[in-house]
Order: C-alpha cells, then structure tokens, then sequence
C-alpha cells in the first residue's frame, strides 16, 4: 500500500507486530484497535490510523483478523526480505549485536564483522567471521551490501562511514555516540545510548519526585 507514513507511526509498528506475535496462536482470530491499544497504551483512533497505513483488514465490530494484520505488518516493515549488513567495531557492543539471532526475524542478516585491531581479526562470534576493517570496500561490493552498521569508538565513526559510503553502502545504523555526515541518498539512523539513558533518568528522577510529593500530583 503506497500510503504516505510518520516516523511516529513507523516506530509504533514494530510494538504492534511484537504484540501480536505474544498472542495464543489457539486464541482469538480478531483483535481490535481498542484492544492494541489498551495493550500497549496507546489510543484506539492513534491506533486506527497507524494500521490503516499499512492494512485494508479491519472490519467494524469484527477488529483486524490477527495472522493477516500480523503478515500486512511484516509486508510493510519488509521483514520478509532478508538484508544482508557489515558491522565494523568488534568490541563488547559489537559481538553483542553479532550474537543476537533475534534480527533475522526482523529482516535483517549480519554477514560478517571488521575490525581495525588484528587481535581481533580472524575469530568467529556466534558463526559470523571477524575480518580486518581493509577488506571491508571488496566485500560490499562483491555482495552488493546496502545496509552498514557501525560500533567503533566516536574518534573512529565518521571514516569508517566514509568508507561505508564509498563502498555502496545506502543506510548506516550508527551505534557510536557521535553525529555523522553523510550524502542526502543515504539513510542515517543514529541509536543514542546516552540520550536514552538520560530521558529515563529524567523521568526517574520526576517520578520519585512526585511519589514524595504527592501534592504535586495532586495540583495539576
């Protein structure tokens, strides 16, 4: 369905698809969009118009038969199409991130990891080779990679998508804690720990706030 979609809408989508997944494959044939919501805390109209994006499957009072939104979800999202990635930076995060079989279903296939430190190079973490960072450029190419992700200290992020960029690659998934450049065509999605940490902090912080004060709660 070639409809116009949100950021919002598109970061709500995989919270749907999880949610569905949970769902006794023996239970309900129909879910509503009052109960996604409810699940999810979400408002049933934010919930409509979220799914109408990506599905012409719900029927009034009958909701969105379960397994064909689920595959409408999937369809959209382009989980049924497997991508094939690099990841360069083999530390801690990045044999983490290698280790995770959880991505397949999500579309995504981590071929092999590069790494600038040759005590690195050579091993295998969870079947996926770790090949010096000078072999990157060849690889892309050779297996037409469109979809890098980096793990490198922040000092180290920009060349190494330089070179991510100047072997083909069109949509970085950048895990350093850094702001990158990159050309208008490529896709740039940045994951900021910190920022994230700091939001719940934040949140914690005003939480336990309000828990000693309960009269701040009170007032508003």
């Amino acid at each position: 369905m070639a409809k116009e979609i949100s950021v919002q809408t598109l970061q709500r989508l995989p919270l749907y698809l999880q949610y569905l997944k949970t769902l006794p494959p023996k239970g309900e044939k129909s879910i509503s969009a009052r109960a996604l919501g409810e699940a999810l805390g979400f408002g049933e109209i934010q919930v409509r118009k979220d799914l109408a994006c990506v599905s012409d499957s719900g029927r009034p009072k009958t909701g969105y038969p379960a397994v064909e939104l689920t595959r409408d979800i999937e369809n959209f999202l382009g989980y049924d199409n497997v991508n094939d990635a690099v990841l360069v930076g083999a530390g801690r995060l990045g044999k983490a991130l290698l280790s995770y079989e959880g991505f397949r279903a999500y579309g995504l296939n981590i071929v092999a990891a590069f790494d600038s430190s040759p005590e690195k190079c050579g091993g295998d973490e969870s079947g996926k080779k770790i090949l010096p960072f000078s072999k990157l450029q060849n690889l892309c190419q050779r297996m037409k990679i469109e979809l890098g992700i980096i793990t490198v200290p922040a000092s180290e992020a920009q060349a190494v998508c330089d070179v991510l960029v100047g072997s083909g690659v069109k949509a970085i998934w950048n895990f350093a804690p850094t702001h990158l450049h990159v050309p208008e065509e490529v896709i740039l999605k940045n994951e900021n720990i910190a920022a994230s940490l700091a939001v719940l902090s934040k949140s914690l912080a005003k939480s336990e706030s309000q828990f000693l004060n309960p009269a701040a709660v009170n007032e508003r």
